[in-house]
């Protein structure tokens, strides 16, 4: 190994990419065959967010070093960063395969099997990273998160207490312990282990992530909200669909299949049930909004959050202002636009739950569709009063296919959110 290699991995190690790649290409420049600082590079353009340079290097320095498992480690590393999930899967295998003793490869294979929520198989990688290694900072914590999945919160807080009392300046374990007291309904004692997790990095996005929960978790109703979203997050997609598909029935049932003598029971639930289903897909958004008026909560809120939470905002407002409308005057149009605007909260916020790339392009494509038709609908029947005769009847036809497809587009929303994520999880 060249000077210039070690210094760059003293570099990589401290967060100074820009640094250890010039170190890096002076390397290269001495010994272009070396594949590990082909490899090095690569982690380096991948932690500076450049991924499609970041996978050339990578594919060069196996092409270079197809049996050193380094090469194949960065690989995985970069195909995890850019969401190739069963990719990069087969490439830390392939990296175990040459050196089943490297604690880190099995910290990389238990993440891609966190994020695929297959908890039991990321525990399995994290738990042979430990056996390798028992203070492994980055097994030590998937073991915890996948611990927190799988409904075993009490060994989650005692490992990561273990964690914390060998090394309380970990911001990632402060973090996690954080999430596991949001798990246990604590956000005040969250909060703590949050801002520490900040204060010792601050750029640690799952902290900041964990301060807007805690943050939202103190309002009573979010907190149930709260409390349904974890338990979803710790189900298999599979596991998801089926209570979807669950919510659905009940709603059906509850309008139909009520005897007469429930009826006025079962309409009540049956409401109930919508404006749940409702606040399942708006509650982040809207709760965001509200934080806004918290000075920590606009601090810790992101430009996509704040975002988010204007858009579903502006719809709500414009909802508001045609049902106060439709109250004043008792004109219909009103109501219709009450109506399209509450709907389009739903693909407005499920646009942003979308992971950013394609899902996220294709869903605010759909969105902007969806608001075409329902806007469409009520321009024709504001409008319409001034067309001829014969020409208004047929206008009025076209705004009743044009809301039906907006109305159902909006419901179908909410499944295709799920399509998109499941499709991401698969790559």
């Amino acid at each position: 190994m060249t000077a210039h290699y070690d210094r760059a991995l003293l570099l990589y190690q401290q967060s100074r990419y820009d640094l250890a790649e010039q170190e890096l290409r002076q390397a290269l420049a001495d010994e272009p065959s070396d594949s590990r600082a082909h490899a090095l590079l690569a982690l380096c353009l991948c932690d500076r967010k450049d991924h499609m340079a970041a996978t050339h290097e990578a594919e060069e320095a196996i092409h270079l070093g197809p049996d050193v498992s380094f090469t194949h480690y960065a690989l995985a590393y970069i195909l995890y960063h850019r969401d190739h999930l069963t990719e990069a899967e087969a490439a830390i295998e392939q990296a175990l395969e040459l050196a089943p003793w490297d604690a880190d490869y099995y910290s990389l294979l238990a993440s891609i099997r966190f994020d695929q929520r297959r908890w039991p198989a990321a525990l399995e990688a994290a738990e042979q990273g430990l056996e390798l290694d028992a203070e492994h900072g980055g097994c030590v914590n998937l073991r915890a998160m996948t611990l927190v999945k799988l409904g075993r919160r009490a060994e989650a807080g005692a490992a990561l207490g273990d964690a914390l009392s060998r090394d309380p300046e970990d911001a990632l374990t402060h973090a996690n312990q954080g999430w596991t007291l949001l798990e246990q309904r604590q956000p005040d004692k969250a909060l703590e282990h949050f801002r520490e997790a900040l204060r010792l990095d601050p750029n640690l996005e799952w902290a900041r992530e964990g301060i807007v929960e805690a943050l939202k978790a103190r309002n009573w109703l979010y907190r149930q909200m709260l409390g349904y979203f974890l338990w979803m997050r710790r189900r298999s997609r599979r596991a998801q669909w089926g209570v979807l598909l669950g919510l659905l029935f009940a709603q059906r049932v509850l309008k139909s299949a009520v005897p007469p003598a429930l009826a006025p029971l079962g309409e009540v639930l049956f409401w109930c049930l919508i404006a749940f289903v409702f606040l399942t897909w708006t509650a982040d958004p809207l709760f965001n909004l509200l934080l806004r008026l918290n000075r920590l909560g606009r601090l810790a809120l992101s430009r996509e959050q704040i975002w988010a939470s204007n858009c579903v905002g502006g719809c709500l407002l414009l909802a508001l202002v045609g049902l106060a409308g439709w109250a004043v005057s008792g004109d219909g149009r009103f109501s219709l636009t009450a109506l399209t605007s509450a709907c389009l909260v739903l693909p407005v916020a499920g646009t942003f739950e979308c992971s950013a790339g394609w899902p996220r392009r294709l869903m605010a494509l759909y969105t902007v569709l969806l608001a075409v038709l329902g806007f469409a609908a009520v321009g024709i029947l504001v409008f319409g009063e001034h067309l001829p005769r014969n020409t208004l009847e047929f206008a009025l036809e076209a705004a009743k296919l044009l809301s039906g497809a907006f109305f159902l587009g909006a419901v179908a929303s909410t499944w295709l959110v799920n399509l998109l994520q499941l499709g991401r999880l698969k790559r």
